[in-house]
């Protein structure tokens, strides 16, 4: 495998089940290496037949198709697409109609600025879709029997819904059909607005934010109520029972202060809304607990949500569920899967409300569980060695599943009911979108566990090389996840390219160390108050266990991690000179000086002893690569994004600093953005060609390091569109025709 085989993996998007459960529709998302974009089309399957069934139904090459919702008589389907956006608006999407058979889609919006959502009413009347400028957005609807009688477009007058002074932002139907509720700022500066378009580009940081409060339309007489008045908080996110009359809903605090982007869920609590009459009443009220939006029983008896296990202040105790009736204000929550030594949380309700379907990391693998109501158990329902993450189509309450194994690239699999998902020979595959990787050799991928120095238990992934020869040491790569609360799992290719490595004739560890999650919460915490050296020695044990049984070349060793994993990678770097080259993604430097730069705190705060900087000064110095620098000496490659806002560039310019003041062969590649990881495909791989250039001179004495020319050949050697999909062939028609 190669760095270039992993852009050109395509990525499956939603599916969607016609309303009888016999087809499904998905998208798939395409790279085009040499143009540097991707494009999604739509594909269709029998759920029966499976993949050999599966048609490809748009073919619009270098546009976007996206989002397929099927009519309620399953007849036809409604989906959006930029394939006719004026070339200066190419992300404005329209929508489409079209029959699952094929044929010619035929457009049936034309909103000025574009379509950003839509939905087809409960009762299959009404086709209502949100759109207008950024902040003004409105919400407009379309009779489906106009829709699907043909009615021309310019004939398709719609219905606008809202005239709402602030705009529309998110929005449900009610059950009924006859409500649409929706979020909306109470007010809009517009001064704000002006200076934005005037130029005027400066911002304030953590600025003074409008209340956004929950509101309720009345669809038949478009009169428009507002549901929440308490300006303490804004509304951020609402649930509805089945039977209408609740709503749940989660509220941010309004205080500047604590509306940390990334952290602000936990100075927020939990509502519930009687529609009849409009009580509110507070479900929660606790200090840095972040619960989860509560959702109802199918019976609209029960509220449940999820938290961590005692709710008393920012703890990352395992989350468990509580649940108590709707309709017993101020009573007791009780509390529900204290039996797992895991995270428990609402997935879906079985249709009698007597269980609670979740998904759940254990060990290596992702696997489903049951909660039982009743009881307040959980008990495993799969046991794959994989990763396997399960949902229910909610209208036709057919399962489906999303795989991948260390041979199987994400796959998306239908189960007729939810007691069949145990059972593999139940499962239709659907999707067979990656074929081109069924021809290229990899290394075996295995779960792997060992002894730290302190006697605890510890496993990770370990991939051989391909070709591997029992008795023949090889170089090892040291690939540490990020997190650090995540997991390095039996899936495809994890560990920044593990296979391309393996192909290279590399052994790769991906250890999860502690601080990791899926081995309990225990492990999870057992970094708290000393946040590297118990993971530091879990990675270097399992580091000597693969020494030690004759696996690896300990004069050949390289290591490298992003976010977490580039926090650790600086600590290796600063506290061993057994590695020959490491390379640090996105990683700390300086915990004193990240803790204002970056947009998370408590969570750091937690694991560096939960006090502020300025209490306990020495927690986070002691903790800080930079303190031990001078013992430095393995040649390491840094990278980072400019505007990275979680681990800020400037930890990397620090230790890049650091390293050439002492001599230390270094390299820094600075990428443009502002997201936590490299958003450019193309810079992506610069990333990932660079660090094994770097691992093979400086581990393997290639001789040879890094040079534009090894990614700029890529353009020339490669074609521009992947391979096509198995069974997939053409059934449209004029423009969606190949």
């Amino acid at each position: 495998m190669t760095f270039v085989d992993m852009q050109y993996t395509r990525q499956v998007g939603g599916v969607a089940l016609s309303p009888d459960g016999k087809l499904a529709l998905y998208t798939l998302s395409s790279p085009d290496w040499k143009e540097a974009r991707s494009q999604s089309d739509i594909y269709v399957v029998s759920t029966t037949r499976g993949v050999a069934s599966g048609k490809q139904l748009t073919y619009t090459r270098d546009k976007n198709e996206t989002n397929p919702r099927w009519a309620k008589d399953g007849s036809w389907f409604v989906f959006a697409s930029n394939r006719e956006a004026p070339a200066a608006q190419g992300q404005q999407q329209q929508l489409y109609l079209m029959r699952p058979d094929g044929g010619e889609a035929r457009r049936v919006t034309d909103a000025k600025d574009g379509v950003s959502t839509f939905q087809f009413s409960p009762d299959g009347a009404w086709l209502v879709y949100r759109s207008g400028k950024t902040d003004e957005e409105q919400l407009y609807a379309v009779p489906v029997e106009r829709l699907a009688a043909g009615t021309p477009l310019d004939s398709l007058k719609p219905t606008a819904l809202t005239k709402h002074p602030t705009g529309v932002g998110l929005w449900r139907w009610s059950p009924d059909a006859k409500r649409i509720y929706f979020v909306t700022a109470d007010t809009v500066d517009r001064d704000e607005k002006l200076r934005t378009e005037k130029r005027f580009t400066a911002t304030i940081r953590n600025a003074e934010q409008p209340t956004s409060s929950l509101w309720a339309l009345d669809v038949a007489g478009k009169k428009t109520t507002r549901l929440t008045r308490d300006t303490s908080y804004s509304v951020t996110n609402f649930s509805l029972s089945d039977d209408g009359r609740w709503i749940a809903y989660t509220g941010i605090a309004n205080n500047r202060y604590k509306r940390n982007v990334t952290e602000q869920n936990i100075n927020g609590d939990a509502y519930l809304l009687d529609t009849q009459g409009g009580a509110i009443e507070r479900l929660t009220n606790n200090e840095e607990v972040g619960e989860s939006l509560p959702s109802f029983s199918p019976d609209s008896k029960w509220i449940a949500f999820s938290a961590s296990d005692d709710m008393t202040g920012y703890n990352m105790k395992n989350a468990r569920v509580y649940l108590r009736a709707v309709g017993d204000r101020g009573g007791q929550w009780r509390k529900l899967g204290t039996n797992l030594d895991g995270d428990v949380s609402v997935g879906w309700w079985s249709k009698d409300g007597r269980t609670i379907y979740f998904n759940e990391g254990v060990k290596a693998t992702n696997q489903l569980f049951a909660l039982d109501v009743a009881s307040g158990n959980a008990r495993q329902l799969t046991h794959e060695k994989a990763v396997v993450n399960v949902d229910e189509d909610e209208d036709t309450k057919r399962i489906l599943v999303n795989y991948a194994d260390p041979t199987t690239p994400n796959t998306v699999f239908l189960v007729p009911s939810i007691d069949q998902v145990a059972r593999r020979a139940s499962w239709v595959q659907l999707t067979d979108a990656n074929p081109q990787l069924r021809n290229v050799a990899l290394g075996e991928q295995t779960e792997i566990t060992w002894t730290s120095t302190d006697g605890k238990p510890v496993g990770g992934v370990l991939v051989k090389p391909v070709g591997y020869e029992p008795g023949k040491r090889y170089p090892l790569l040291v690939a540490i996840h990020g997190g650090p609360a995540a997991a390095d799992m039996l899936g495809f290719n994890g560990g920044y390219g593990a296979q391309v490595y393996a192909g290279a004739g590399w052994v790769v560890l991906m250890p999860n160390y502690r601080g990791s999650t899926n081995y309990g919460e225990a492990h999870k915490n057992g970094i708290v108050g000393n946040y590297f050296d118990p993971g530091y020695q879990d990675i270097m044990t399992g580091v000597d266990k693969l020494i030690a049984d004759g696996l690896v070349d300990s004069t050949k060793m390289g290591a490298l991690g992003w976010s977490a994993g580039g926090h650790w990678s600086n600590w290796i770097l600063t506290h061993t000179n057994r590695f020959k080259a490491i390379s640090s993604g996105a990683g700390t430097s300086n915990w004193i000086s990240m803790y204002a730069q970056s947009d998370v705190q408590r969570n750091r705060q937690y694991y560096l002893g939960n006090k502020l900087p300025y209490q306990d000064f020495d927690a986070y110095w002691n903790q800080s690569p930079l303190k031990y620098i001078q013992n430095a000496k393995t040649p390491t490659m840094i990278h980072v994004v400019e505007g990275d806002p979680r681990v800020p560039s400037p930890q990397s310019v620090e230790l890049h600093m650091a390293l050439k003041k002492l001599g230390v062969p270094t390299e820094l590649y600075m990428y443009p953005g502002n997201t936590h990881g490299i958003p450019d495909p193309r810079n992506r791989l610069v990333k990932s060609v660079a660090e094994k250039a770097w691992m093979d001179y400086y581990v393997l004495g290639s001789g040879r390091k890094f040079a534009w020319r090894d990614v700029l050949k890529t353009l020339e050697d490669t074609p521009g569109t992947p391979p096509a999909p198995t069974a997939v062939g053409a059934t449209g028609s004029g423009s969606d025709a190949p």
